[in-house]
This record gives structure tokens, sequence and C-alpha cells, in this order.
């Protein structure tokens, strides 16, 4: 039991009192960012119901996957590879249930209704909205784990979905081009049937995987109305694109098996395997955008439980700590620092560092300062150093918001609120100390 106590107490509050510049070495640096980014990942899924919501994707995508081959079809069409990506879904877990012939029957009648439908362009509206809703709600997933509260513009919306839906028939029609290539260049080099078609089989697998975790990347990057880095998507693209692919060979498997155990129910369990499928891929995704975000933001957690009971003397302390050594270069003529920066440089975390600056910054007593070709900022002061004193920042801090709200205060209430003030007043005339000379 004591062991079980220490290991929580390592989890909840022991590795997050560590910043990463304090680690000795690469590995260990690594090995805490691995815990760090399970935990948080861990605690996402539970916090935020993931399960619950690839449940309202799930749903949303079965009304959805029809308009959305439709249009993936229109695109095959326009770019005349049309039979490319009839062989590439025959390839997939729809291929082995014989569903392809049914599910492009179709998506063409739907491709009708909305050429000659009985109001001229109301078929292609349903089709776009209905595309752009679930497009949306997986956006809309996204920005809730990414903790975004505004969508971005609607026109952003329309475009990114648009190269989302252009993107998936690119990248079918390569992966055929390279499965050709392979094809071709095998045959020539490695006549013999048996080899060739264990070098064939195993390089188009590759590529499969390679086409799936280029999609899974750049949706993680572009999908949350967010900066999402390169690194941040990596390995959840391929570690989620991975785990699709296996996904769809079980099921492939399970559909083989019970084909082969009944006929009957063979058939009937593609249905509701096909719903598992949806549902779980709607969960990896998921998955995968929130270890995205931990992955990005395992700094932000650093000291998490002790800044959340941190006191507020020791808070004004830090703030003006960092005000004194944001003075004190500028007043030497050093090159302002970043938040980042300011973090490294005493090994705080870099949340609380954002959030005094921000206050700061809200305040009136620093500015920010845009680095050219950076996207960084850094800070200076807003106003004369000679004249920023501990009592004015703290005056400054404590005024901030609003006061005064009351409509009928009594003379009782007002009475001691500017007795109030006189006393604050007077203990900031005896504290007139500059913060640069602390």
């Amino acid at each position: 039991m004591k062991k079980i106590s220490q290991i929580k107490d390592f989890v909840r509050y022991d590795m997050w009192r560590r910043t990463s510049t304090e680690y000795s070495g690469f590995f260990q640096r690594l090995g805490y960012a691995i815990i760090r980014t399970i935990a948080l990942v861990i605690r996402g899924f539970t916090s935020k119901n993931l399960n619950d919501t690839a449940k309202s994707l799930t749903y949303s995508l079965i009304f959805a996957v029809i308009p959305i081959l439709a249009m993936v079809v229109a695109v095959a069409k326009g770019f005349g590879v049309l039979d490319i990506i009839e062989q590439q879904l025959n390839h997939s877990f729809l291929g082995e249930t014989n569903m392809v012939p049914t599910i492009m029957a179709m998506v063409q009648r739907y491709l009708d209704t909305t050429q000659g439908g009985l109001f001229i362009g109301i078929g292609l509206v349903v089709l776009l909205w209905a595309v752009y809703s679930f497009f949306q709600s997986v956006e809309h997933a996204f920005n809730r784990i990414w903790n975004v509260k505004r969508s971005r513009s609607i026109l952003h919306q329309v475009t990114t979905y648009i190269a989302i839906v252009v993107l998936i028939p690119m990248l079918l029609v390569c992966s055929a081009g390279i499965t050709i290539f392979i094809h071709s260049t095998v045959e020539n080099v490695l006549p013999l049937d048996k080899l060739y078609e264990s070098f064939h089989s195993v390089g188009v697998q590759i590529f499969q995987f390679v086409v799936c975790w280029i999609l899974y990347i750049w949706m993680y990057m572009a999908i949350p109305n967010t900066k999402v880095r390169f690194t941040s998507a990596l390995i959840p693209g391929i570690l989620m694109g991975t785990l699709f692919q296996l996904l769809q060979m079980l099921s492939v498997y399970l559909i083989a098996m019970l084909g082969r155990t009944s006929i009957v129910y063979g058939a009937f369990a593609t249905i509701p395997i096909l719903m598992v499928l949806l549902q779980y891929t709607s969960l990896l995704i998921l998955i995968g955008a929130e270890m995205s975000y931990a992955i990005q933001n395992n700094e932000e957690f650093e000291y998490e439980h002790d800044l959340s009971q941190m006191s507020r003397r020791y808070k004004d302390f830090i703030t003006l700590y960092l005000l004194s050594i944001i003075i004190k270069r500028f007043e030497a003529d050093e090159a302002p620092l970043t938040a980042h920066q300011l973090a490294i440089r005493d090994h705080l975390p870099i949340r609380l560092v954002n959030q005094l600056l921000s206050r700061l910054v809200e305040t009136g007593v620093l500015r920010e300062v845009y680095v050219e070709d950076e996207e960084d900022r850094t800070y200076q002061p807003a106003l004369d150093t000679h004249k920023i004193s501990v009592g004015m920042v703290i005056e400054r801090i404590e005024s901030q918001g609003t006061e005064l709200f009351l409509q009928q205060p009594s003379q009782e209430m007002e009475t001691f609120w500017e007795s109030y003030l006189e006393m604050l007043q007077n203990h900031r005339e005896l504290n007139k100390v500059p913060v640069s000379s602390l």
C-alpha cells in the first residue's frame, strides 16, 4: 500500500515538480516526457469524455460517409482517376465485405440527385452541407481537446475542408502509383513468382501505412483552430495511423472468419463490425488529438497542483522578480527575453510565467514586442523604469478588474471602502522602492 501511495504521489505531484530544464540528460528528459504525456492523455480521455464524443462522431460519420465519398468520387472523376479510387476501396475493409459495388452505386445515385434534383441546386446544397457539418463536428471536438474557444471563420473552414476532400483521392492515387511502380520494378528484378509476390505485398502494405500516416499527421495539424507544431503531430499521426491500419486488418480477419463459420451470420455481421470500426476509428482520432495536445503543452502542466494552491504573496513575489529582470536588462541595454527564456533562466513553470507576464501587460506595466521573423514575443517596460515602484505594481494588479458595481451599497459600506483605500495608500507611501533596486 505504501508503494502504491508513492506511485500515486509521483504521478499526481512529484513528476510535475521539475521543469524540463532540470533533467540531467536527454534520456531522462525523454522518459519523463513520455510518462507525462501518457498521464495527460489518460486524464484528458476521462475528463473530456472522449468515448462519448467518439460515439457522437460515429453517428455523424454514418450520415456523412456517402456524401464524403460522393465528393471524393466527384474529385476523382475530375482528375480521371476514378478507377484507381475503386481499386483502393477494394483493397480496404470494404472490399472484403463485397460492399464496394453497392456503395459506389449509392454514391452515383447521390451524384445524380445533386445534378438533377427536384429543385435545381438543392441536392448540391444538401451534399455540401452534410460534408461541412461532419467536418465542423470534428473541428469542434478537436478545439475542445485543445481548449480553443473560438472556431475559425466560415471561409477558412470551407477551404480547409475542401483541401481535406481533395487530399484524400490524391493520396490514394499516389499510393496506387507507387504500388504500380513497385509492381513493375520488382517484377523485372525478381521474376520468381513467390518471392515477387511477397515483396510486392510487403511494399503495398508499407505504402498504405505511409499514406495513412500522412493523412493523420496533416489532420492533427490542420483541423484544430490553433498552431500545432509538426513535431507534436508526428508521433500521434504515425501511432494512430498504424493502429487504424491494424484495426482495419482485424476487421477483415473477423469478416473472413465469420463468413467461413456461417454464411448467414457472416453477412449479417458486416454492418455491426463496420459500426464498431467507425466508432474505434473516431476514438483513435480523438486520442491522437489528445496526445498531440499533451506533447505540445507538456510544460504547461508543470507544478500544476502547487500553482492551484499558490499564495497571493508568493505570486506577487515572482511577479516582481520577473519584472526586475526585465527592467534591469532594459536599463543595461541587453536583448529582451521571451517568456520561455525567462522560465528556463530560473527553472520556473512556463504556465506561471505566461500568466504573470500577461497580467503585467494588461495592467500597462509591460508591453509585448514581437521579434522580426519569429512568432514568439519578448517583454519590455511600458513606463519609465524609475516610476515603476513596488507599491505601484501591486496597486495596479489589485485594482485590475471591475469595482463599485453594486447598484445600492449601504452608507456603511461606502465609508468602509474609502477608509480601506486610504489605508492602502498610506501603506504604499512607505513603499516607494523602485523594482529595479531589489
